[in-house]
């Protein structure tokens, strides 16, 4: 506390959570590999926990030191969305390298798949079933986040929770839909590079929205427990700005990949 008086920064303690999230991963990812080749999950268990727990204790610490001590300062807070900002620019790029893939292949398709697009052999989907269904959960989703918004900026807390609540239903609405589709999926992931495109760039996204669900989740118990105020809510402003940009991605996916690409 006598560094926060001299300055506005935060110089976090010392802490073992970063060491225990690289083992974790290292576990899930050894485990995955694990699984694929020898059918079993044991190490895969492993990793699952120890990312889980690693993740409510390093959570909770920050909760901690953000809500009940003051430490995040204007200067801090202004140092984190930067960094969010960073991220979500690194997420833009990993997913423009699937695109490219995409548009490298289907705007010139080679003699291996036909030399047309989709390839000969592959049914697409339909884009306006299931694909414009979760467009349309998708977008209606990024209202009800920027509805919870605009409720925080006004102090009402239980209609910013109801509307974050709606939000988080939606996203896993969305979810169950992709589900379903991959089940019913007329191709898989090894049926030329149209499987291979379509199941990377949709899946990782489908990833990223079960991780913006688990974030808006995080928030909307903290929203609930009173950790937000209409100054200082970066927590939510991070997981609305997240889920802003898995709304983008998903208008990007829709219109090359099921659309256009279909």
């Amino acid at each position: 506390m006598t560094n926060y008086a001299l300055h506005p920064y935060h110089l976090v303690d010392m802490s073992p959570w970063p060491l225990t999230g690289s083992l974790g991963a290292f576990f899930l990812v050894s485990g995955l590999v694990k699984w694929f080749h020898f059918f079993t999950y044991d190490l895969l268990l492993v990793g699952l926990v120890s990312v889980g727990l690693t993740m409510v204790q390093w959570w909770r610490d920050v909760v901690r030191e953000g809500t009940y001590m003051g430490l995040h300062s204007s200067e801090v807070q202004s140092g984190m969305q930067w960094g969010m900002v960073l991220f979500i620019t690194s997420e833009v790029l990993f997913f423009f390298s699937f695109f490219w893939a995409f548009f490298h292949s289907s705007l010139w398709p080679c003699p291996e798949v036909g030399a047309v697009w989709p390839p000969s052999g592959i049914q697409p989907f339909n884009p306006f079933q299931i694909p414009l269904l979760n467009t349309a959960v998708l977008l209606a989703s990024g209202a009800t986040v920027t509805w919870a918004h605009h409720s925080l900026l006004h102090a009402e807390h239980s209609e910013a929770a109801r509307a974050l609540g709606l939000t988080i239903g939606l996203g896993l609405y969305f979810t169950a839909l992709q589900a379903l589709e991959y089940y019913e999926a007329p191709f898989s992931i090894a049926d030329s590079v149209y499987g291979t495109t379509f199941f990377v760039a949709t899946g990782f996204h489908g990833l990223h929205v079960i991780i913006g669900s688990s974030f808006l989740l995080v928030v909307w118990v903290r929203l609930v427990r009173a950790h937000f105020s209409p100054l200082h809510h970066l927590g939510f402003e991070a997981a609305a700005w997240y889920w802003h940009f898995v709304d983008v991605v998903w208008l990007f996916l829709y219109i090359s990949i099921y659309w256009r690409g279909g």
